[in-house]
């Protein structure tokens, strides 16, 4: 689905501009100092208006049959709600398709409270778009999204991010022993097996547990979900450790609305991030890095899930 131009050229001016991040205030400006248009900041916000619909069917729209890949990641964006500035996590899916191409499923708004039942109903509704099989997810460790994930899709396999969860690790380590730290989870995972990487996990645990044992214990709990990837070849390894390529997409949508302190509502949020995703999607004409050998390795690995053809 895309941003249909319409017959009036002021009108298509200001969406474009708007997906850009301006505001509607500079906006206004704009137009009066070159065009000599006297608009509010009110009239503009209700010209954007014309978008909800594309971003409703967008939304909604049907999706492939099959993702060998996918990647969840969220963003925090403020939005006035019940007469109160929050800090709101919005969800983003991107899915890579059997050629190899980035997509976004939507962006979910979230309501502060998620939990293995809201996920359940993100699941559900991907699926009711159809999404018949999903091979691998990588996301972060997001409250309930396995258990979700696993009841909607049994047999995908949940690749935690290791960037996050090396984050999420450090926490619980002071700064004179964050890089003594950092040396000893490398050689977690950048081993080159998974029998290497419990080994050295476990001498992980001997050094570090009685001084912090928070940020073993993150490891030890979550390991089958950090560990999946080494099953892989390391072509997929490289794609699927991290949420590194929907956190690029979501370094774009930053850069688009950092300028905005805040966002009157819901729907406001989902109107500029279908303009952003609209203009950066333009981009996503060619298949990720070595997509021929990791489609090969796909095909094998998941013999009967994966079309060769």
């Amino acid at each position: 689905m895309k941003y249909k131009s319409s017959s009036h050229g002021i009108e298509d001016r200001v969406v474009a501009m708007y997906a850009r991040g301006m505001s509607t205030r500079d906006i206004s400006d704009i137009l009066k100092e070159i065009y000599g248009i006297n608009a509010s900041p009110t009239l503009i916000s209700h010209m954007t208006e014309s978008v909800m619909p594309l971003v409703i069917e967008w939304q909604n729209r049907s999706l492939d049959s099959i993702y060998p890949i996918c990647w969840i990641d969220c963003i925090h964006i403020k939005v006035r709600t019940d007469k109160k500035v929050k800090n709101v996590a919005v969800y983003v899916i991107m899915g890579l398709t059997v050629d190899g191409k980035k997509e976004v499923f939507g962006h979910w708004v979230g309501t502060g409270g998620e939990s293995s039942k809201y996920w359940l109903s993100v699941f559900t509704e991907i699926q009711n778009r159809g999404v018949k099989d999903i091979l691998i997810c990588s996301s972060d460790n997001l409250t309930g999204l396995s258990e979700a994930l696993k009841s909607v899709y049994p047999e995908t396999i949940i690749q935690k991010c290791i960037v996050h969860q090396i984050r999420n690790s450090l926490k619980y380590i002071p700064s004179k022993h964050t890089k003594e730290f950092l040396k000893d989870l490398k050689t977690i995972y950048k081993a080159d097996t998974k029998e290497l990487a419990q080994q050295h996990l476990l001498e992980l645990s001997e050094k570090w547990s009685k001084k912090y044992p928070m940020a073993v214990k993150t490891w030890e709990n979550n390991w089958e979900e950090l560990s999946a990837f080494f099953e892989y070849p390391g072509e997929i390894r490289r794609i699927i450790y991290t949420t590194n390529i929907v956190e690029g997409y979501n370094r774009q949508i930053r850069k688009v609305i950092k300028t905005k302190s805040q966002f009157p509502n819901k729907e406001s949020v989902e109107k500029i991030l279908y303009l952003i995703y609209h203009n950066v999607s333009k981009k996503w004409t060619m298949s990720v890095r070595n997509w021929a050998k990791v489609r090969n390795q796909l095909a094998i690995k998941f013999e009967g899930r994966f079309p060769i053809a």
